[in-house]
């Protein structure tokens, strides 16, 4: 396995990280980036709305559904990007007093036992959620809401396989730096 060494934290010592792993937290880097172009558009959706509804006294079912969308696949595909950049909440008033190898062995337990179960019961499940989606090619329930309300369940499996990536990339770096501490000591 190929390795490059990555300049961590200004209080952690240069680390060893394996190239899969930068693969791996390149194209879900790459992918929450442009997701986060949704928010965007969200924003001038949700003003479009809003003067629709309070200057003119009409709203429409659509652009409120369409806000739930693109509100959702940020969500969905912000779950992996805040894994891989580290943005996620953790509890710090533990974390921040832990050594570092203390907090790999957190991690790295943490993502094993609890994420990536997590995340592939939610994938597994959602997959014949969105298959029968697609079946029925089911569309809102409101008149004028919507139609293809499969794309937008498709993306709870994306989300969650996305996360699975993250997590195992995730892994294999603290367990890399658990093994190379084990060397250096």
């Amino acid at each position: 396995m190929s390795e490059e060494k990555v300049e961590g934290r200004a209080d952690v010592e240069e680390e060893v990280v394996p190239k899969i792993c930068l693969v791996l937290d390149g194209w879900v880097k790459k992918i929450g980036e442009w997701a986060s172009w949704l928010n965007g558009i969200l924003v001038i959706v949700i003003i479009v709305q809003v003067v629709l509804r309070y200057v003119f006294g009409r709203g429409l079912v659509s652009l409120e559904e369409l806000e739930w969308h693109l509100y959702a696949v940020g969500i969905m595909l912000g779950l992996s990007y805040c894994l891989t950049t580290d943005s996620h909440i953790r509890l710090d008033i533990f974390h921040v007093n832990f050594s570092r190898r203390t907090k790999e062995v957190v991690e790295v337990l943490g993502i094993l036992f609890l994420v990536l179960p997590f995340a592939f019961i939610v994938f597994a499940h959602s997959l014949d959620f969105v298959y029968e989606s697609i079946r029925v090619n089911e569309h809102s329930d409101a008149p004028l809401g919507l139609p293809f309300r499969w794309i937008i369940k498709s993306f709870i499996p994306i989300g969650f396989g996305l996360l699975m990536v993250a997590g195992l990339s995730r892994a294999i770096r603290g367990v890399a730096y658990l093994v190379g501490a084990r060397r250096r000591s």
